[in-house]
């Protein structure tokens, strides 16, 4: 089943692209460039919402893996 019809699987691949981004931005700050066009402006954009929502990323990220680790 893809990611786009089922909810948690969306959500999963959302987090996984805002933690990635978030690191990318802190380990190569050169790649990620606002004005760039493409996948590096949509990289920037997850690594933005992952500096300025952290703590609700890192809490969403730790109930997907509680989800993951206890579903059926």
């Amino acid at each position: 089943m893809s990611a786009l019809f089922n909810f948690n699987s969306l959500l999963l691949v959302i987090l996984l692209l805002i933690c990635t981004s978030s690191y990318i931005k802190a380990q190569a700050p050169a790649f990620i460039n606002r004005e760039k066009k493409g996948i590096p402006k949509l990289i920037y954009k997850f690594a933005i919402i992952g500096e300025r929502l952290s703590p609700y990323v890192s809490m969403g990220c730790t109930a997907m893996a509680i989800y993951t680790l206890f579903q059926k």
